[in-house]
């Protein structure tokens, strides 16, 4: 690998100073709940479970979006019967729908804090014979002591905006040093490969996005049956994943459309279901309900507040439309394929480099969907309400288009079997 940059010598350095406070600063994490703390011992690489034996890929994704992106690609990979799958994340929230949604022999545990003495307690217990790290979510003790004990990575549905990459060209040795320890990069798409050719990764190929091939969101069919007879005939807007800023935004919207839209419903889901409380006071004197408090819509309510995990796929299926969030504010979008799959029209703003692609695909095939600010909503918005055949017309399009984007699952696969085989022979 050559001379390690300086960079990650005092990056080294200074994490191994700081690991004597880790568990404390992990107990005060597991107290406002950003950790399990049943689980801590895991982020510290002790007391984990028996490794089981045969061949092990290790899945890395830092949160809930990377892990159900790689959900197809782990069921793909389990088919090989003697193999086991360990899935890595870093929040308490993916760590539950691991643990609800992953096939047998797939494992999940927490990502050791990256310190050198965790990453190596983790790296010598497992033994993984690959790697392979969903997005971008790259930790320096980590990858290299993964490279350093001969682990195979690779990058997979990897992406990078143009403000990484801005970052990242100030440090091109660090750069250039970190991704030399993956032997693929498997990019989203061609403007993303240039990004990580230029920075010094090898083995760079564009295959698309893995959340393409994802199954449809699931729901339950009690919960869904509830919340269709607790909503009745109304009309439904369709707020979801929505980041500060967005809310206040649609709001207005709501106030706009019950002039002539009396009876409307409004359905906010945050992206961080913390919000919700947030929320119910930006609603002021509009009647609202929240679904962390176990209400479901009233006659009178006017705002649904859906701040719970995993239930996105209750409200695609009870909306004809949807404003996909981290769109109207610099984030750079919510994923569109997941509503666009379940025939539901995604309206979002301009903001939507996270999935350049999708977006675009979606938006041609639907022929509107992008809006930047809240009269443009209306318009949209009005339109689809009181035309409800005219929705589900576009949304099937959206459908549609979401299905043409798919193979990336296929092609990661090839490209990790290649590798592996190349493990084994060595």
């Amino acid at each position: 690998m050559g001379a390690t940059p300086i960079g990650f010598r005092a990056y080294r350095t200074a994490s191994a100073i700081l690991a004597p406070a880790i568990p404390l600063f992990l107990r005060r994490r597991a107290g406002r709940g950003k950790e399990d703390e049943a689980r801590i011992h895991e982020r510290l690489g002790i007391d984990l479970p028996p490794r089981p034996d045969g061949p092990l890929v290790w899945v890395h994704g830092a949160s809930v979006g990377e892990c159900i992106a790689a959900l197809p690609l782990i069921e793909a990979l389990l088919r090989q019967e003697n193999r086991t799958v360990l899935v890595t994340s870093g929040t308490v929230s993916s760590a539950k729908v691991m643990q609800e949604r992953l096939p047998p022999r797939a494992i999940h545990q927490f990502i050791p804090i990256d310190t050198p003495s965790a990453t190596a307690r983790f790296l010598d217990h497992w033994r993984p014979q690959i790697g392979l790290f969903v997005d971008s979510d790259m930790w320096p003790n980590l990858v290299l002591g993964a490279k350093e004990r001969g682990v195979r990575l690779a990058l997979v549905n990897a992406r990078m905006s143009e403000r990484s990459f801005g970052g990242w060209s100030w440090a091109p040795k660090t750069a250039a040093a970190l991704l030399a320890a993956f032997d693929l990069c498997l990019a989203q798409d061609e403007e993303i490969a240039e990004r990580f050719r230029r920075l010094g990764a090898h083995g760079v190929h564009t295959i698309g996005s893995l959340k393409a091939d994802a199954p449809p969101l699931p729901a339950n069919p009690a919960q869904l049956s509830a919340l269709q007879q607790a909503i009745g005939g109304r009309p439904v807007l369709l707020a979801a994943q929505t980041h500060p800023g967005e809310d206040e935004t649609i709001l207005p919207v709501h106030d706009s459309l019950r002039q002539t839209i009396p009876d409307l419903l409004t359905v906010l889901v945050p992206r961080h279901i913390e919000r919700g409380a947030e929320i119910a006071m930006l609603c002021g004197t509009r009647p609202a309900r929240r679904r962390a408090q176990g209400e479901l819509p009233a006659g009178d309510t006017a705002v649904y507040i859906a701040d719970t995990m995993g239930e996105l796929g209750l409200f695609y299926r009870l909306a004809p439309f949807a404003f996909v969030g981290g769109s109207l504010v610099r984030h750079g979008g919510q994923n569109p394929l997941e509503p666009a799959r379940l025939d539901c029209t995604v309206l979002a703003g301009p903001h939507t480099f996270n999935f350049t692609s999708a977006y675009d695909a979606i938006f041609r095939a639907q022929g509107l969907g992008l809006v930047r600010s809240s009269t443009e909503i209306i318009e949209i918005a009005r339109n689809l309400l009181i035309d409800r055949d005219a929705a589900k017309t576009i949304g099937a399009r959206a459908a549609a288009a979401a299905a043409t984007l798919g193979g990336a699952v296929a092609k990661t696969l090839t490209a990790v079997e290649q590798l592996l085989a190349c493990d084994a022979r060595a």
